[in-house]
């Protein structure tokens, strides 16, 4: 052995061939973590002083090859000085620099993923090959970064730069064949010859038949491009950059500049820019919030972890209500590969049940993600019925029928008599409390929420509602079980809206408020998207359904009176009391028109300046900043108060939960995040300046004290 350490060790393969293999002996996989870069520091420095090698293979023992840098270090990183982060760069870049100019061949046998900094180390050896399972990727501005180990020049400089550009922008992994078409690869082979392939190609270097230095001269010159075709690359990248994330996201753009700046630059000035660019973004609010989303993910991934040690086993599941909630639910379920009853009480029902389901497949076939054979066995795997005794043997009954108490509860005594004593139940509610619903059985324990949102397929959160009596057996199973059939779950303690919903209603309530005082909903709209939703608070309650809506607020006005109660007519009320339920029947806030594909097309209609003005005196305008604020502050306390109170266990949670449920906007991180962004010092001024506007404006005690003892949530 010539080098070990617990990350890292160099070995002889055979006479002049030496291998540094991967292979953490603290983790299941591969990171770039700094102990680990402290080790490559080491084990390149024993391979330089060896004598009479003629070449080096890089490999992993692992199942992956490496699955980037350590995550959880970045915080600390990216906290420190700009001087100080830039010489942890260039500790990095030196060790890549002294692989790619050894004084003979190198290649990287990739098996599994290797993405980011693992990438990037393959990269600063002469050869690549794959495995034909095996994908590479620099996914480094999902986290609002860009690669900092030198991907972004010496990818740009072996594939291309609109490649390059294209890879690292959209930070998608790439197929094994993908990257052997543009030359990011060199040979793609079947993972049980993968080191015996590396060997060949270094022996084709030793007879001259491959010649490594032409790899090397091509990744350390500049890029080949004449002026024109440089300008035409990097302003097309420039147009679709923008097209797709706007300035939301600014380390896309940042990618750009790089390679244009750097594009005529010899290795060493241009590793310098890359660096620069990174150190920039590092420090930018974006980057802190979608760390901060990625580390609230893993989070969520450990309590899922968790549960699953202690869950109950769950072979067969059922869905009662079918239509397109329950079909979406069942399609979800047996995708994977859970077997679900769907039973209902009228044939129609099941019938749209099932035709949910087969679309769903159906849309996966067309796009070439399942194989027709496929889709038939999952369909295969859903049975529909009318008979509740075709329930008996399930393992988790998920009750989805009309939102409406008197008949939930009737249906779930029903349930409780048909299964056996081990099952659980669970009612997929939206706003009935899971505590009243729980009187309908002779043993609460084994109930509780299972709040799906719609689109099914689409949306990843499911709330798990604990109620008072369900037992931690029940919570633990129902969250294995969301999380088998691909959903994220977190739960919550019962209350009006659970928590996705109570937070979304303040934000409602504050746009009727603005109504009221003269906004133009069109332009409040603007203004929400711009910020960064998906869809403005008008066009989002058509979406919706304003009879769904409405509904909702009178729940929350029941269980929050004292600053959810509109005592005035509102906007709202008006277009329920007209039928005007939004995207549902064509009318809302705005009209709706089949586009060329069928889709509804929003429209304005001059109709709904009769409904305005009943609600509003005089027309006024706005500014921007005072849009945000008037909508972002309401859901923003409500959020804080649900954590305060317990209805959440902590702001991660809590942030998730908006991200995945409401389309909060990611780069900025989660309603709690946004308050650490501003301060919450700055927050609660901002509060207290809308104060008049009532209790829905007012600070809850916990975030009062934290800002005055300079406190964060995260």
């Amino acid at each position: 052995m010539i080098f070990e350490g617990s990350a890292i060790q160099v070995r002889s393969l055979e006479e002049g061939i030496l291998e540094l293999v991967f292979d953490s002996k603290e983790s299941p996989i591969n990171i770039l973590n700094q102990a680990a870069i402290g080790e490559l520091r080491n084990a390149v420095d024993a391979i330089k002083a060896q004598s009479n090698v003629q070449g080096l293979v890089i490999s992993s023992a692992k199942d992956s090859f490496i699955l980037g840098a350590d995550i959880n270090e970045f915080s600390g990183l990216f906290a420190q000085p700009a001087d100080q982060l830039k010489a942890s760069l260039k500790i990095a870049h030196d060790i890549f620099n002294d692989i790619e100019d050894l004084p003979f061949a190198t290649v990287t046998a990739i098996n599994g993923d290797a993405l980011g900094g693992g990438f990037e180390l393959a990269l600063s050896t002469d050869f690549r090959v794959m495995s034909t399972t095996s994908s590479v990727g620099l996914p480094e501005v999902n986290l609002g970064i860009i690669p900092g180990f030198g991907g972004c020049i010496r990818l740009s400089r072996l594939i291309g730069a609109e490649n390059a550009l294209e890879w690292i922008t959209t930070a998608k992994p790439q197929r094994a064949d993908a990257a052997l078409k543009v030359g990011a690869a060199d040979s793609v082979v079947d993972p049980s010859i993968l080191k015996e392939a590396a060997i060949h190609l270094l022996a084709e270097c030793q007879n001259g038949k491959l010649d490594n230095q032409a790899n090397r001269i091509a990744k350390t010159s500049p890029l080949q491009l004449r002026p024109l075709e440089a300008s035409m690359a990097f302003e097309t990248a420039k147009g679709m950059v923008f097209k797709v994330v706007g300035t939301d996201y600014p380390a896309p753009m940042a990618v750009i500049s790089v390679l244009e700046k750097s594009a005529h630059m010899s290795r060493a000035e241009a590793l310098e820019v890359e660096a620069e660019a990174l150190v920039a973004m590092s420090k930018t609010d974006v980057c802190k919030a979608l760390i901060g989303l990625f580390l609230n993910s893993q989070a969520l991934k450990k309590i899922a972890g968790a549960a699953k040690k202690i869950a109950n086993p769950v072979h067969q599941a059922a869905v009662l209500g079918a239509g397109i909630m329950g079909g979406g639910i069942s399609y979800q379920s047996a995708l994977k590969g859970v077997p679900v009853v769907m039973r209902d009480i009228a044939e129609p029902a099941l019938d749209l049940g099932m035709s949910e389901a087969t679309k769903q497949l159906n849309r996966r076939v067309e796009k070439g993600r399942m194989k027709p054979a496929d889709m038939a066995k999952i369909l295969g795997s859903i049975k529909p019925t009318l008979e509740m005794s075709d329930i008996q043997a399930v393992d988790v009954v998920v009750e989805a029928v009309v939102e409406n108490p008197k008949i939930k509860l009737a249906v779930l005594g029903e349930v409780e008599k048909t299964v056996s004593d081990r099952a659980i139940i669970t009612s997929n509610t939206s706003t009935i409390s899971i505590d009243y619903l729980a009187t309908a059985l002779q043993k609460p324990e084994r109930f509780c929420g299972m709040h799906f949102f719609n689109p099914v397929p689409l949306m990843p959160l499911v709330e798990v509602i604990r109620g008072k009596d369900t037992s931690d057996q029940t919570i633990a199973t129902v969250v294995a079980y969301a999380t088998t059939i691909g959903k994220t779950p977190i739960v919550v303690n019962d209350c009006p809206g659970f928590l996705v919903n109570r937070v979304l209603f303040p934000y409602f309530l504050g746009f009727n408020l603005l109504i009221r005082d003269g906004a133009d909903f069109q332009q409040v709209d603007k203004v929400m998207e711009r910020f960064g939703w998906p869809m403005g608070p008008a066009y989002l309650q058509d979406v919706v359904g304003i009879d769904t809506c409405h509904h909702c607020i009178d729940v929350m006005q029941d269980g929050f009176p004292e600053r959810m109660k509109f005592e005035e007519t509102s906007i709202l009320d008006l277009l329920y009391k007209a039928e005007r339920y939004g995207q549902k029947n064509g009318k809302g806030f705005y009209h709706y028109e089949p586009d060329a594909k069928g889709r509804p097309a929003k429209l304005f209609n001059e109709q709904i300046l009769d409904f305005v003005g009943k609600v509003q005196a005089d027309a006024k305008e706005f500014s921007k900043e005072e849009v945000v604020a008037r909508l972002m502050v309401p859901m923003c306390l409500e959020v804080a108060r649900c954590v305060e109170e317990g209805i959440v266990a902590s702001p991660a949670e809590a942030d998730m939960a908006l991200i995945m449920g409401l389309g909060f906007p990611k780069f900025r991180g989660g309603a709690l995040r946004y308050i650490d962004t501003l301060g919450a010092d700055k927050f609660c001024e901002l509060a207290d300046k809308y104060a008049h506007l009532g209790k829905l404006y007012e600070v809850p005690e916990g975030l009062r004290s934290m800002a005055k003892n300079g406190g964060k949530y995260f």
